[in-house]
């Protein structure tokens, strides 16, 4: 993979490392990148591995779909919880450490994952492997963001796209493969050995790259914003449990308590950021353009996360498909997407993101009331593959550029916090997607008065895809009007 990273796009250099032989830059930025790039792989492709399986787990554990989300709803309540944090971890520790400390908690969270006997462990284990994907993220963007140069920015996020599209394409058919022929504790057996080795390479090879000052700790906020944001996860997440009159709880108390702390924690950080010792630094937002592409790609998120929740059930159940097609039918979209994005990091490098932005933002919705008016009971699955392939497709066209417009419009100094907030806004957006969907999709299986809600009869199930798919459609059409105003920053500050 080191070989994938041009030297001229690796001109920008770390203040700290100045006095270094360029050339000896040069490869220390090559060697960061190659490892954190294939570091984000592993951890991806960990996560898209669940949707294919989850069918399988919930046939296995005897749970239902409103429980059975509880596999993605605690992994991104964790990432939610963890990643503001990352923005402080950053400044204080430098690259190698954080890097270990992100691996090592993902190697041990797969290794409980595998021992797992009951859906309770499982969970336990899925919520230590957030921990360190929550932390990878952001360390491989603020890298970015920090050694390479600025006008060669859209390029290599184009290819980080690569990573970020191919894991998600080959994981549902890994998946579905291994489940054909192992138990579901398999997956993560599979998983185990392969994040020893990067734990084991990037512990010796990862250099420091990063720039690191004293910054204190503000435990207070820490706690606000981990109250905040699990409790609106969690009630999220009740959302499908009481379509269903399994809830625990109305899931407007936990949402409105959630709101409420986070109101507090948004004005303890403007008071802490006056002497830039905020948690999250909330000044990314006084840069128009990092707002209105970090919103776009917030809608954006809710729906693909709603939607890759979703399709798995109607292919299983309506479609009738066992998950080794269902990856199959999955793999086409990723792997263009992932082809496409260098393409689209050049375009947006010579033309700004709003000729790539817009297209992709209708593709979305056309992908989307697709799924929404075009599948049903006795659909064919090209129409399925087709539609998937236009949805990747647009999110090449928009998530590279949005990605490179809002960082790059930040004050260097703010690359960290930049990252853990956008970070931060899709898991919410992720777990919010998920449990709308789910809700949904519950909602219209029980409207057909189907008896067993676990193996939904085909009808159930395209039902229920419609009304979730349905909800998909009319939230795109927010991300098309967005992208209307997403622009290209002049110069690597706020504007």
């Amino acid at each position: 993979m080191t070989d994938t990273i041009d030297r001229a796009e690796l001109a920008s250099e770390p203040a700290s490392a100045a006095s270094d032989a360029p050339a000896a830059n040069a490869a220390r930025n090559r060697t960061a990148l190659a490892l954190l790039l294939s570091a984000v792989f592993v951890v991806f492709l960990n996560e898209t591995m669940m949707g294919v399986a989850l069918p399988r787990i919930q046939e296995s554990l005897h749970i239902d779909a409103t429980k059975g989300q509880w596999l993605t709803t605690a992994f991104a309540l964790t990432m939610a919880v963890v990643i503001p944090v990352t923005g402080w971890l950053m400044q204080r520790l430098n690259t190698r450490p954080v890097f270990t400390v992100a691996m090592s908690s993902f190697v041990l969270g797969t290794l409980v994952a595998a021992l797992s006997p009951t859906f309770e462990m499982l969970v336990a284990g899925r919520v230590i492997q957030a921990i360190g994907t929550a932390i990878m993220m952001p360390l491989m963007m603020t890298t970015v963001m920090t050694i390479v140069a600025e006008d060669q920015r859209g390029r290599v996020m184009g290819r980080v796209s690569i990573v970020m599209s191919v894991a998600p394409a080959v994981g549902p058919i890994v998946s579905g493969a291994l489940i054909q022929v192992l138990p579901w504790q398999g997956l993560f057996w599979v998983m185990l050995p392969i994040g020893l080795t990067m734990l084991a390479i990037g512990v010796r090879r990862v250099p420091n790259v990063s720039e690191t000052r004293k910054v204190p700790l503000d435990t207070l906020s820490v706690i606000l914003s981990a109250l905040a944001f699990s409790a609106l996860v969690f009630g999220l997440s009740q959302i499908g449990a009481a379509a269903v009159g399994e809830a625990a709880v109305q899931p407007w108390i936990p949402v409105v308590v959630g709101a409420a702390v986070l109101a507090v924690f948004v004005w303890r950080q403007l008071v802490l950021q006056r002497t830039d010792s905020a948690l999250l630094d909330l000044r990314t937002f006084l840069s128009r353009d990092f707002a209105v592409s970090v919103a776009m790609m917030t809608a954006a998120m809710v729906a693909l996360f709603g939607a890759f929740i979703v399709l798995p059930q109607f292919a299983r159940y309506t479609l009738g498909l066992d998950p080794l097609w269902v990856g199959a039918m999955l793999l086409p979209g990723g792997l263009l997407m992932g082809l496409a994005g260098p393409t689209v990091g050049k375009l947006y490098d010579r033309f700004g993101p709003r000729p790539l932005v817009i297209p992709g933002s209708i593709g979305l919705a056309a992908a989307m009331w697709t799924f929404a008016f075009g599948l049903g009971e006795g659909s064919s699955w090209v129409v399925l593959l087709g539609a998937h392939i236009v949805l990747m497709l647009s999110l090449a066209f928009l998530f590279t550029p949005a990605f490179s417009a809002s960082l790059g419009s930040l004050a260097p100094q703010l690359y960290s916090h930049g990252s853990a907030t956008i970070a931060t806004l899709q898991q919410v957006a992720g777990a919010a997607g998920t449990a709308i969907f789910v809700a949904l999709y519950a909602t219209g299986v029980a409207g057909t008065g189907d008896a067993n809600p676990d193996l939904p009869s085909a009808a159930a199930a395209a039902a229920g895809s419609h009304l979730a798919f349905l909800a998909g459609g009319i939230l795109s059409l927010a991300v098309v009007a967005l992208a209307l105003f997403v622009r290209k920053p002049v110069t690597g500050h706020q504007q």
